[in-house]
């Protein structure tokens, strides 16, 4: 049994937690892990399957849905195999470098759907409130450079960041309390001065999800400002009703990402487990929510997916 404290290695190797006191249980809690994961993947998948595929799909908001499908996707896969290996197989050992390569697709994912949710909010802002020039403002060839402007965002901040971190010592315990790497957990177990870790990680999430939080609840205001002017109380119910399923989406991905670092901050004499609860819902929920609140409350999209799945060719 490898000693899960003292050790001054490097690169060291690392130890993810499953939940706290129930590891005889782990079995059985991978069942619900799976499900949700199962969903996770199969939704997002056909979410971006139809989108491809079914040529009345093809306009800026269902493009900018198809990147919101494409990172939840990446966030699920960033975290299925540690997660998963530690509830079937008790695999909890994580190498440094590999550490490092799995919060480099966590953290760069979770910062792409924010860019995607405030560009989605973009889009609502345009269709609602300028709606004659909504063809001509997003484009296909503007909606690839913000495309290609989501992955620059989301990934370049986190270079340095991550480089920043492997110039500390980890002397101490390397039982980090997530099934996966998380960087404020990592930070933590080191022996070195982490404050230009510590400040630099809060300057690229303010200036990243703390920022699109910003513009996302401005633009709703000024969507709010419009549709209120609208004289028939069926066109703004209408208007209205357009946001609701980005809305939702907006609310289970900051609500969890809120809480989880609230925990961190204050939640130092909570149970073990809340920590690695919180921190699954967090990376788990907004990917397995966002499809189905798409395919319930879209109707373009939930017609495309009878047409294509369960609707035969005469």
């Amino acid at each position: 049994m490898p000693s899960f404290n003292e050790s001054t290695d490097y690169p060291p190797v690392f130890f993810l937690t499953g939940i706290p006191g129930l590891e005889t249980s782990h079995t059985w809690i991978s069942i619900p892990f799976c499900c949700l994961y199962a969903i996770a993947i199969s939704g997002n998948s056909m979410i971006l399957f139809v989108i491809i595929t079914e040529s009345s799909l093809h306009e800026p908001m269902y493009y900018f849905l198809s990147m919101l499908s494409f990172t939840d996707l990446g966030l699920c896969l960033s975290t299925l195999v540690t997660v998963l290996g530690i509830f079937w197989f008790n695999v909890r050992e994580i190498t440094f470098d590999a550490c490092i390569g799995q919060m480099f697709f966590i953290h760069g994912f979770t910062f792409m759907e924010s860019s995607v949710l405030l560009v989605m909010a973009f889009d609502r802002f345009i269709a609602i409130c300028n709606p004659l020039r909504y063809a001509m403002i997003l484009t296909n060839s503007r909606i690839i450079a913000v495309g290609f402007a989501i992955i620059i965002r989301g990934t370049t901040a986190l270079v340095p960041l991550l480089l920043l971190l492997k110039r500390l010592s980890f002397c101490q315990s390397h039982v980090l309390h997530h099934s996966y790497c998380f960087h404020p957990d990592v930070m933590k177990l080191s022996c070195s001065d982490t404050r230009i870790n510590s400040a630099f990680g809060l300057a690229i999430v303010i200036s990243t999800a703390g920022l699109d939080s910003v513009l996302i609840l401005l633009s709703y205001v000024l969507i709010i400002h419009s549709v209120l002017c609208i004289a028939s109380k069926e066109e703004r119910k209408k208007a209205f009703g357009t946001c609701i399923s980005h809305l939702s989406a907006v609310a289970i991905f900051y609500i969890p990402m809120i809480s989880l670092s609230l925990v961190h901050r204050f939640g130092k004499h909570a149970p073990p487990f809340v920590h690695t609860l919180i921190a699954n819902v967090y990376l788990l929920i907004p990917p397995v929510m966002n499809p189905i609140i798409y395919s319930v409350k879209t109707k373009q999209i939930r017609k495309a997916m009878l047409k294509v799945f369960f609707v035969k060719p005469s």
